[in-house]
């Protein structure tokens, strides 16, 4: 497999990176999108300190990726519980 070397600009700084060629596009569009939430809070909260951005945007992410988590942990468990009934449905029929 090959390797690219890329930049992807978050904030204010570009930071160089090896990246295998299959994942190129979600790191760029990663770093892209990392670069627009650090400059939607420095508009929205008027912040400059770029530390304490990285940090909220951070925090951020983490706390969407845990409710993403917890959804698919539902639907998760929603699913077997469907499937259980189906198949004592279909045990009961045979």
């Amino acid at each position: 497999m090959s390797e690219l070397s890329i930049k992807i600009r978050i904030g204010n700084r570009e930071y160089p990176m090896k990246v295998l060629a299959q994942d190129e596009e979600r790191i760029r569009r990663a770093g892209k999108l990392l670069h627009e939430k650090v400059k939607s809070y420095r508009e929205q909260f008027g912040i400059d300190d770029n530390q304490d951005l990285l940090a909220m945007v951070a925090f951020d992410c983490l706390v969407e990726k845990m409710k993403m988590e917890d959804v698919s942990s539902d639907t998760d468990e929603t699913a077997l519980s469907h499937i259980s009934r189906l198949n004592q449905l279909i045990t009961d029929r045979l």
